[in-house]
């Protein structure tokens, strides 16, 4: 009840606080070099955000004041009315910094990769302080950061997803897939066909793992898991998601090029299929078997005969960069509807827009 009455509390002096922190542009990457590619994707789905926030600011009876924490190398990057930046420099801890602005602030919104814990840990520290998340909890994270926990949670529920086991030092026949069980994007992911591809992973990546009791599990590496190469449409699903329930907002078509046995995303086609009538039933029995999820999520399919949902990813993507100019709907409005009630999602237009990427970090 914290985070509400802090909410509640703000809105009586008609100003609401919310802190938008970007990880790779804002701060994550403050002591090492910032890669092009991380920033202009991360960049992307900023400066998306920041405007429908500005957008929504303008509609709204309660005045916003945003917050956003910036790399030093990009502190230009906010220059715009209605946004107060804050610049982490070298010296600077940024999980310190935000664990200090999140308790000046009413709202959160963090957007981070799921990988070493860092967007669980920066929602449970939201969490921690009482004060409210726009996005997935700390609890849905780690469920869906996790590519194991998410195929079990699913399969438990009879909705067809991609196998998904513990990658082990065994050669099986056929095309399949290594990834970190945490990863983000297409980022140390390999196709796999060949005993020598087995052998080359296996050096690579080491051979310890433990199991699920803690125990080591001989012959399987560390934080991989392996997934058949399903052939078929390689798709997302843009939603929103509240205790249970899901409102499916766009289909998109993810492009890659495939170089060196990996995956290059190249561009998404947002909102490339009209039809919810195949996908919404889809959303719908995910929204019941992971009622934590909250806010925005995307959801990575693979089409054949089925529907197989690869992953979940319990943030902003990549995709969301082009869904106004697809459909008209200002997402981050949307989310701040969910904190109330339910979400408002009447398209102006409906059209496909391309978003032009490089695939290094979120997925789409």
């Amino acid at each position: 009840m914290l985070q509400y009455n802090a909410l509640f509390y703000s809105c009586l002096l008609n100003i609401v606080k919310i802190l938008v922190f970007e990880y790779i542009t804002g701060g994550g990457f403050n002591k090492r070099e910032l890669p092009d590619s991380l920033a202009r994707e991360g960049g992307l789905m900023l400066n998306a955000l920041l405007d429908k926030l500005n957008q929504a600011n303008q509609t709204r009876s309660n005045s916003l004041e945003i917050i956003v924490m910036l790399d030093w190398r990009l502190n230009d990057t906010a220059i715009r009315t209605g946004i107060n930046p804050v610049i982490i420099r070298p010296e600077h801890d940024s999980a310190k910094e935000f664990t200090r602005l999140v308790k000046h602030c009413d709202l959160a919104w963090p957007i981070a990769p799921e990988f070493d814990g860092i967007l669980q840990n920066l929602c449970q520290t939201v969490e921690s302080l009482g004060k409210m998340l726009l996005t997935s909890p700390a609890t849905a994270v780690a469920i869906a950061g996790n590519k194991l926990k998410t195929y079990e949670r699913l399969n438990r529920h009879h909705i067809a997803a991609v196998p998904t086991r513990i990658f082990e030092n065994t050669y099986s026949p056929g095309e399949w897939i290594v990834k970190p069980v945490d990863g983000v994007g297409c980022a140390d992911s390999y196709v796999l066909s060949t005993r020598q591809d087995f052998e080359r992973m296996a050096t690579q990546k080491g051979h310890d793992c433990m199991d699920a009791g803690g125990r080591a599990m001989q012959g399987a590496i560390a934080e991989y898991v392996i997934q058949p190469h399903l052939q078929g449409a390689k798709t997302s699903l843009s939603c929103l998601f509240k205790q249970g329930r899901g409102w499916l907002v766009c289909a998109n078509l993810q492009r890659f090029e495939f170089i060196n046995q990996q995956y290059h995303l190249t561009n998404i086609v947002v909102n490339h299929h009209p039809d919810f009538g195949l996908y919404q039933p889809l959303v719908d029995k995910i929204a019941q078997a992971l009622p934590e999820l909250w806010g925005y999520a995307g959801i990575d399919l693979i089409e054949n005969d089925l529907l197989w949902v690869l992953e979940i990813n319990p943030r902003l993507t990549t995709s969301f960069v082009g869904i106004y100019d697809a459909l008209g709907i200002n997402i981050a409005e949307a989310v701040l509807q969910l904190v109330h009630g339910d979400p408002i999602l009447n398209p102006a237009y409906n059209r496909p827009i391309t978003v032009q990427t490089q695939q290094e970090t979120h997925a789409s």
